[in-house]
């Protein structure tokens, strides 16, 4: 599992105080980032080499509102992965007191820069499947 730290800005807050619902996705992204960055891949170095991964799905299940300045922590882990797609699971938590705020989970396919499907090479595929794969293995234990 892959945590990044943050706190509620208050661009993120609607008017009601609490992080509006989009801010969830945007949370869920830099967990996909960070996961990515931690098993040694670069986004730029990535599709500068000629593959994206768009998402195909997405939901979210808000459970309590996050509000300006709360200090919360994403814990991104990946439920599935091929050469083909990826799936990852989020849990957004309130930091001061354990507090589940959001769940989630996003599927990215690979695909060329013209958008069609494809496989992702091996020097990509085998530093995401080893983070992946520590993960399996701790899930076990």
């Amino acid at each position: 599992m892959i945590e990044i730290r943050d706190r509620v800005r208050f661009v993120e807050t609607d008017m009601m105080g609490v992080v509006h619902h989009a801010n969830y996705l945007r949370w869920f992204e830099m967990g996909r980032v960070a996961y990515l960055r931690a098993a040694g891949v670069e986004l730029l170095n990535l599709m500068n080499d000629g593959y994206l991964f768009p998402i195909t799905e997405v939901s979210c299940n808000y459970k309590n509102s996050a509000r300006f300045d709360e200090e919360f922590v994403i814990r991104t882990t990946m439920l599935e992965f091929s050469k083909v797609k990826m799936t990852f699971g989020y849990r957004i938590v309130r930091t001061k007191d354990e507090m589940l705020l959001a769940t989630g989970k996003t599927t990215n396919a690979f695909t060329n820069l013209e958008g069609r499907p494809t496989r992702l090479p091996i020097s990509y595929y085998d530093k995401i499947a080893c983070l992946y794969g520590q993960e399996e293995k701790g899930r076990k234990e």
